[in-house]
């Protein structure tokens, strides 16, 4: 976020508006609508704005610029079509410290009028930060047909019950839960059909039957490989629910984002020989927030049920009597594959998928390699780049042929996703060379040879030649 949003309370304060044409006259406009005192300074004045001098809603500064005009101003937006007037006006007003809008120019100015959907007192603002003024507007004009014009009233009526609100449920999560209610129940129906008085009724009736002591619960939610677009709705919703986020270390910032912004996000981060936080303490923090009221989302990345343990956690929860649900999310296997252009299962290569993870030593000791050396399946494996060079010695050592094509996905999905390709004889070697980091999936099996032509997302796969960094020096002599 570059610029930080905020609201100006405008009312009865001194802005000025330097320019006297059609630009200076809409800026006005928008200022008197706030509640501003308006002066406008200019040789000359647009007629509407003679019209509004005349009528004493603004004020004339007649005449070029003067420092002066800055003095007891909160705001100035700078309207005329001198660009070294402007320069003057920004460099003034930044050495006073006052906010300044200058016209068609977002590198001098120190704030944006954004395009503006008034549902009063309602007020949704949409900014392109100055650079793409129309993209905003097309925005707001797309979000206009969205929002629904009963929401200034029904900010209204719960202005005037705000007291009563927060004297019956002290506890912000009840108070949450009782708004959510609100705009689930008649009372927006009865604000559209201009009932009022039944509105004000049904939402003083809501109130008294609100619980004062909510229940808490937990979602076990899949976040996903990174992309925040393959997060589903329902995901979506319950993160705009959550009280309370408990998160995996490779959930992405940008899923994140998506979040309420006032939910509480804490990281729980787990890693292959390095556990920062113990499951045991994961199953703690679910039941001391479930157990205060909260609704707690166990966010974690791919899919909770695909090598998440999400099982131990709802034998957990349902031992303690927590309250749960699942929303599944998009496992790294089907994810990585997608974005690599990888088909995981082929009419002409592959008619099984096996999801395997090699996380450690341990787990790689209990996988089935003859299982896994056949031919003609694709093995998706989660977590194995730290056992890249045990998979590879075991797969050949059981017979899956050493010309078997490997795909790498590196941060799949994410806009820094990177594939490396190559045989099943030189895997080690090809992941060492590109320095190949968790979080990433490997997919062995003849399907991964299509990577190289069915690529459609992020830097084209790293083929067959290594890097040069990697390459022996005498090699390069020779």
């Amino acid at each position: 976020m570059k610029l930080y949003p905020l609201f100006a309370d405008l009312t009865g304060r001194p802005v000025l508006v330097v320019g006297g044409g059609v630009v200076g006259e809409r800026k006005a406009a928008a200022l008197l609508d706030a509640g501003a005192r308006v002066t406008v300074g200019a040789p000359h004045l647009h007629p509407t704005l003679q019209a509004w001098v005349e009528q004493g809603r603004i004020s004339w500064r007649a005449g070029t610029f003067e420092d002066a005009w800055l003095d007891d101003a909160w705001l100035v937006v700078a309207a005329t079509a001198d660009s070294v007037l402007h320069k003057r006006i920004a460099a003034l007003a930044e050495a006073r410290r006052v906010f300044v809008n200058v016209v068609d120019d977002a590198t001098l100015s120190s704030f944006h009028v954004p395009a503006v959907i008034d549902r009063a007192p309602v007020t949704i603002a949409i900014s392109s930060g100055g650079h793409a003024p129309m993209l905003a507007r097309l925005l707001r004009e797309r979000l206009e047909v969205l929002i629904d014009p009963v929401m200034g009233p029904l900010a209204s009526l719960l202005a005037n019950m705000r007291s009563r609100i927060r004297a019956r449920l002290p506890d912000l999560t009840a108070r949450r839960r009782f708004y959510e209610h609100l705009l689930g129940g008649p009372v927006l129906s009865l604000l559209r059909r201009q009932q009022q008085a039944l509105a004000e009724a049904a939402a003083e009736r809501l109130l008294e039957t609100a619980t004062v002591s909510p229940t808490g619960s937990v979602v076990l939610l899949g976040a996903g490989p990174g992309d925040p677009g393959l997060l589903t709705l329902r995901g979506l919703r319950a993160l705009n629910e959550a009280d309370v986020i408990l998160h995996d270390r490779l959930v992405s910032a940008e899923v994140l984002a998506l979040a309420r912004r006032d939910a509480e996000r804490i990281e729980v981060a787990k890693q292959a020989g390095n556990h920062h936080t113990t499951q045991a303490q994961i199953h703690a923090l679910m039941l001391e927030h479930a157990a205060a009221g909260r609704r707690v989302v166990r966010l974690k990345g791919g899919d909770p049920f695909v090598f998440g343990r999400g099982g131990e956690e709802l034998e957990f929860l349902r031992g303690h009597g927590i309250p749960y649900e699942v929303v599944p999310g998009i496992t790294a296997a089907l994810a990585c594959a997608a974005y690599a252009g990888v088909p995981l299962t082929h009419r002409d290569h592959a008619q099984s998928v096996r999801l395997v993870t090699a996380h450690c030593q341990g787990s790689v000791n209990t996988l089935d390699w003859q299982a896994l050396a056949q031919e003609r399946q694709t093995l998706a494996v989660y977590m194995g780049t730290s056992e890249l060079p045990v998979l590879q010695q075991q797969l050949m050592a059981h017979g899956r042929a050493g010309s078997t094509p490997f795909a790498l996905v590196e941060n799949g999905s994410r806009p820094e996703q990177r594939v490396i390709t190559g045989t099943l004889s030189s895997l080690a070697e090809r992941a060492s060379a590109y320095e190949v980091r968790s979080p990433a999936l490997l997919i062995i099996g003849e399907v991964a040879a299509l990577a190289t032509s069915l690529a459609w997302f992020g830097r084209a796969p790293l083929g067959a030649k290594l890097p040069l960094s990697s390459v022996a020096p005498q090699a390069l002599i020779a």
